[in-house]
């Protein structure tokens, strides 16, 4: 079925259904087991071959390079399905299409030419920027030092989201002098130990543990010439959270509705003589589907100014600067209002439902678990007051969010 005809809404381009159309077979074989996993807490590992396998983790490349050329907009579109399938498999891919963004947006046509060529073989990137040691707002424990001339990373990571599925862990350090740099750090290298150490309530699966470099040699090579990221990094990784939570909600949506249609009990001071006839259990399943249209509508609209600022950046505009702190803008604005709708959706569905609703076989309260998990991250009360802070003056939002000891 289109998303249309699910009443989710069109996709962003004409295309769009029949570019869907090759993963949602994936997706629904993710979805039809993400209970269980959850429950077991089993890794998708495999779940995360079968993406890589149909190509999807290639889908911003062109289709010389191995990809599907898809926009931006359309790849928030599908991030939203994979992510009503299983949310923990949208979180553990973040990391990698964050790495193509800079591989696509990279200064360097040689750094610029290998990573494409890896990643339209297949290859995936993991997360490895996080640290939860002592090291101040603004730098990094693990550092990378010079023995023998070569390049040698020491350091222990945190929230390493996606690199246990990986083959590279996109690692953030400072050198020797204590100046960031960036690197790509392939996960079987000698010295490198991940462990699924995470003991969050929600996303469970995503592998957002530890990772240990002990005197790992590293390639000069696989060192990123120039250290920043793609211009639109940081609204690009909350909006991917905001996808994620729109999947989450579209998820909730759809079992509320199945459960009520299925339910045959009903209560002695109910409105009809089945539940799915009862006028105010149909307006908890209505509210439930609205708040995670909605929040899938702002998500696909904060997607079309990353587009913006992707074209200008590519194309060479002086206008690219403004249209990455307006991306930031739109995507602050979404965070509060999203995060409240699919927080909300994952509460009262249990109000259209009975007391067999919070069984942990029913496998609903993952729902709630893993969108308060991601509504942990980057905290929305800040991104309120930077939203306000540029209504008043115009000042632009931060462009990098770091945390760390004061």
């Amino acid at each position: 079925m289109s998303q249309t005809d699910a009443g989710w809404g069109a996709g962003p381009s004409a295309g769009y259904e029949t570019l869907a159309e090759r993963f949602r077979p994936v997706f629904a074989e993710i979805r039809a087991t993400a209970v269980e996993r959850d429950r077991e807490r089993r890794l998708p590992h495999a779940e995360i071959g079968w993406l890589r396998e149909a190509n999807f983790t290639t889908l911003r490349l062109s289709p010389e390079q191995g990809g599907h050329g898809a926009s931006l907009p359309e790849l928030f579109a599908l991030l939203i399905e994979l992510s009503a399938a299983d949310s923990n498999v949208t979180n553990a891919l973040r990391a990698h299409f964050g790495f193509t963004e800079d591989a696509l947006c990279s200064s360097s046509p040689e750094w610029q030419a290998a990573w494409i060529a890896r990643i339209g073989a297949g290859e995936t990137i993991g997360s490895g920027v996080s640290e939860t040691g002592p090291a101040k707002v603004g730098a990094f424990d693990t550092v990378v030092r010079r023995r023998d001339g070569k390049p040698v990373v020491e350091g222990r990571k945190f929230y390493t989201t996606g690199s246990l599925f990986a083959d590279y862990i996109h690692l953030s350090a400072d050198d020797e002098a204590g100046g960031p740099m960036t690197a790509a750090v392939p996960v079987r290298a000698p010295g490198v130990t991940i462990v699924d150490d995470w003991d969050g309530f929600g996303q469970a699966l995503t592998a957002s543990g530890t990772a240990t470099f002990e005197g790992v040699a590293l390639d000069p090579a696989l060192i990123k010439p120039d250290p920043a990221r793609f211009p639109y990094a940081m609204a690009f990784f909350q909006l991917v959270h905001l996808a994620t939570l729109a999947g989450i909600g579209r998820a909730a949506a759809d079992d509320v509705a199945r459960l009520v249609a299925e339910r045959t009990r009903v209560y002695s001071h109910g409105n009809a003589g089945r539940t799915a006839d009862d006028p105010q259990i149909q307006a908890v399943v209505g509210r439930v589907r609205a708040n995670a249209y909605a929040a899938g509508a702002i998500v696909l609209k904060a997607a079309e100014a990353l587009q913006r600022v992707h074209d200008a950046h590519r194309g060479g505009s002086p206008d690219a600067e403004r249209q990455a702190t307006l991306a930031d803008v739109e995507v602050n604005q979404a965070v509060s209002v999203v995060t409240d709708l699919i927080l909300n959706a994952t509460t009262s569905l249990f109000d259209a439902l009975g007391a067999s609703a919070v069984k942990v076989s029913a496998g609903l309260d993952r729902y709630w678990r893993n969108a308060r998990t991601i509504a942990s991250h980057n905290p929305r009360i800040y991104r309120d007051r930077s939203v306000g802070t540029f209504a008043i003056s115009g000042e632009a939002p931060p462009r990098q969010y770091r945390v760390g000891s004061a």
